[in-house]
């Protein structure tokens, strides 16, 4: 991604070196890969002066030359051997002078010389515009004001502009710095944290204003589910002409090539504030309507570029008011809807589209434009009526458009910030650093993150929503380093380590440990082909096409490529059994799936679990009990406890073939995902039955079990002593907040700790949960007496009210 200083400088008003920016931006995440100097004119003018032409006569050799002798400001005239036919006695004149370097219309530099023409010297050259890189006139000699002085350098005279492109080698979850609003915020976050304050200037659209009421085109979303927000307006009276030089300059510094006014507008606003924009010709806009919906399957429509794309009937559209596509959602406009000479109105959208739902019809349609990798990746749903409010002033001031009718906004679930509790002490213990509470509260402040409240253990924090990559609290406590300084992370001299042996455990031991596992639980093993159909890439964005590792001879369409997923040969099976009345099934399957990365081939071996319909045979004393997902959670959870995997921590699934489910990792290790596939997906296997599916990364499980070893012991002779307690805590207190106080609390005699009542209505405080959690003591030696137990009791209630403020009910 490519982001001029300038542009940069109109957000925060830094004077600093362009190495020192890059080192900050680096610093932060935000990798600079490059740093290229540019110049509105190339050269910058340099050597090109003023002149004075003081005499001018007949070449004595060349009829069509003239013999010239120019001032330059130095008290020295020099002699000018001129071709151009308007070169007069008396004209100020651009001269390059000897040396200058000076481009022609193809890049390629040229010197001028002292050199002979035809027998007379020459010392410079008199210069058109074309020569200079000022236009693209080659009539004659540009001819200047007469009130400037010889010697006054050109490019004063010009007001030539100098400028550095950063190139930034964007990681795909910052979708928050696409833009150079976002890459400014974060500067001014590394800055801050620097000492250096500088305040953040954003565009006014105090401006705005609607000047008449006279062309209304009405707005009609019919998928809100992948348009949540959908602004427009429009602007009449335009006149379509070529885009002033500040704005070509911004353009032409990250590399794009202006147009006119109106799409240059759109453009610079996409890369300013990073909302895309579409501009429609209002005129061809029929029954002056906007549609925003999904058209059949089938559906023929001709883009910008000229190619007619076949539709898909999840691929999002805008149409008008009688159907016909105009602009493929998010990805590409139209041919026939686009702007041109001859447009005087316009219908401006801003919207907001589902990522996922963007991220398939451009993958589907293999179109990469900038509006679609800013949308696939997530912008921010609370800026689209102020990015349009900022183009249509724009519009107004550079197109003479008048803004013709209210904004609409269609916007019927909006999307919200949300919230984050972080705990210092884990966040210190995660880092392995201490960091003062007001370094990170100033951290958090210039980053935008709002402090809603302070407490001795944490804050709890309001993530705004464009940070999409922002969702836990490990996430926050990445940004706070990130700004604080990786660099100032203190790392220990010394290093501690212990030396283990172990036995590495056989791949076939283990998968014969979870076979038996599984078929003791009813279920049966399945081999499904690996060699598969090209088109289930469209089921997941995690599926790629250009991952395939595509079959040279294939024996036909549906076994050309190997599977890059274990599922889809698995709905195959279920298919195929449900098809022929054997719909309660349990299935697993050990295979591998194949990957081509940057023509290297990948191999990767999985288990997978399938089932659907019912848990059990039907019997005449027992009811139908339907398997559902805390079915499949309980035979995933019961093969990692065969195999000693306990640590794995559970969050949401990122796998998008499943309408709920959950992964769970160890650290940054995916060990499996789970859940219950899509209904649209099933569908179009002919499934009509909840399908559940369960992936484990099979790498990671041998990883997992080894060095686990099963551990006997006898049982206590003496008894446990169970004692419960009432706690009236904060809503964002956790269990797990509890279980960790108490086993740090006491780590002698507490055996086991249960939560088995929570209560959340009336009655309680505002902010407050009751939860009831019972502790189970055991000495390995002795009785535990009363003493002892009050004792302790005493000890975990102290600690929960002095670090989570938590009191008995």
């Amino acid at each position: 991604m490519k982001i001029s200083y300038k542009w940069l400088q109109k957000y925060l008003p830094i004077d600093l070196d362009i190495n020192k920016v890059s080192e900050i931006l680096t610093d932060l995440g935000l990798e600079v890969e490059g740093v290229e100097a540019i110049e509105s004119i190339k050269g910058s003018l340099k050597g090109i002066v003023v002149g004075k032409v003081l005499t001018c006569g007949k070449h004595p050799n060349a009829d069509r030359l003239n013999v010239t002798t120019v001032d330059l400001g130095d008290g020295v005239p020099v002699q000018i051997v001129c071709g151009a036919p308007n070169v007069a006695k008396g004209q100020t004149v651009p001269v390059a002078t000897v040396g200058t370097t000076l481009y022609d219309d193809k890049g390629e530099a040229f010197i001028i010389k002292k050199s002979k023409i035809r027998g007379e010297e020459s010392f410079g050259m008199i210069c058109a515009e074309d020569e200079l890189g000022l236009g693209k006139s080659h009539d004659g000699i540009m001819v200047l004001d007469n009130s400037l002085k010889a010697g006054t350098p050109a490019a004063k005279v010009f007001n030539i502009e100098t400028d550095y492109t950063i190139e930034i080698g964007l990681t795909p979850n910052r979708a928050d710095a696409m833009s150079h609003l976002g890459v400014a915020r974060d500067l001014r976050a590394g800055l801050t944290q620097q000492g250096i304050n500088s305040k953040l200037i954003t565009p006014s659209v105090s401006d705005f204003h609607v000047e008449e009421r006279t062309f209304k085109i009405d707005i009609d979303v019919q998928d809100n589910l992948r348009a949540p927000r959908y602004v427009g307006l429009s602007i009449t009276d335009i006149k379509i002409a070529e885009s002033p030089e500040w704005l070509k300059n911004r353009l032409n510094a990250i590399g794009l090539t202006p147009i006119n006014n109106v799409v240059d507008i759109t453009n610079f606003v996409l890369h300013d504030l990073g909302q895309p924009l579409h501009a429609f010709d209002a005129n061809k806009i029929k029954k002056n309507k906007v549609i925003v919906k999904t058209l059949k399957e089938g559906t023929k429509f001709t883009t910008l570029d000229g190619v007619e794309r076949t539709l898909h009937q999840e691929d999002l559209m805008i149409c008008d008011g009688e159907e016909n596509p105009m602009c493929i959602a998010g990805v590409f406009g139209g041919l026939e809807s686009g702007i041109n000479e001859n447009t005087t109105a316009i219908f401006l959208e801003s919207a907001y589209f589902n990522p996922v739902s963007i991220r398939k019809t451009a993958k589907r349609h293999a179109l990469n434009t900038d509006a679609s990798f800013r949308f696939e990746r997530g912008i921010d749903p609370n800026i689209t009526e102020y990015t349009l409010k900022r183009a249509a002033i724009l519009i107004h001031e550079l197109a003479g458009g008048k803004i013709s009718s209210e904004i609409i906004d269609i916007y019927p679930n909006k999307i919200d910030d949300f919230q984050i509790f972080l705990s210092y002490e884990r966040m210190n213990k995660l880092i392995g650093h201490f960091i003062d509470s007001d370094i990170i509260q100033n951290i958090l402040v210039s980053l935008d993150i709002k402090i809603n409240n302070h407490t001795e253990t944490g804050l709890n924090l309001t993530i705004p929503a464009y940070r999409v990559d922002v969702t836990r609290e490990v996430d926050v406590f990445e940004e706070i380093l990130r700004v604080y300084g990786y660099n100032n992370v203190e790392f220990s001299e010394k290093l501690n380590m212990s030396i283990t042996s172990s036995v590495e455990q056989k791949n076939e031991k283990i998968q014969n440990i979870v076979s038996t596992q599984l078929i003791n639980s009813g279920f049966f093993e399945t081999m499904a082909n690996s060699l598969t159909k090209p088109n289930y890439t469209d089921y997941s964005d995690q599926i790629n096409a250009d991952a395939n590792v595509t079959i040279l001879n294939p024996l036909s369409q549906d076994l050309s490529v190997m599977r890059q997923s274990m599922l889809f040969s698995g709905l195959e099976t279920v298919s195929f059994n449900i098809n022929r009345k054997n719909k309660d099934l349990k299935l697993f399957e050990f295979g591998k799936t194949y990957h081509k990365f940057n023509d290297k081939y990948q191999e990767e071996k999985h288990l997978s679990l399938f089932i659907t319909g019912n848990k059990l045979p039907l019997v005449w004393n027992s009811t139908a009990q339907q398997s559902d997902f805390f079915y499949l959670k309980g035979i995933v959870t019961m093969l990692l406890h065969r195999l000693g995997a306990t640590e794995v921590k559970p969050k949401p699934t990122k796998n998008d073939v499943f309408s709920e489910g959950l992964s769970l990792s160890l650290g940054k290790i995916k060990v499996v995902d789970f859940g219950v596939v899509k209904s649209n997906i099933t569908k179009d296997f002919g499934i009509k039955q909840e399908v559940l599916y369960a992936d484990f990364n099979w790498s990671a499980l041998l990883k997992l079990a080894q060095n686990k070893s099963i551990k006997v012991s006898l049982p206590s002779k003496f008894p446990e002593v169970k004692r419960d307690l009432a706690l009236l805590i904060n809503n964002e207190t956790t269990f797990l907040d509890i279980y960790r106080l108490a086993k740090e609390t006491e780590r002698s005699y507490l055996k086991s700790i249960d939560l088995f009542d929570v209560y959340e209505g009336k009655n309680l405080p505002d902010g407050k949960k009751s939860y009831a959690v019972s502790f189970m003591l055991q000495d390995e030696e002795k009785t535990l007496d009363e003493k002892q137990i009050e004792g302790i009791m005493q000890k975990l209630q102290g600690a929960f009210e002095n670090k989570l403020g938590a009191s008995l009910r």
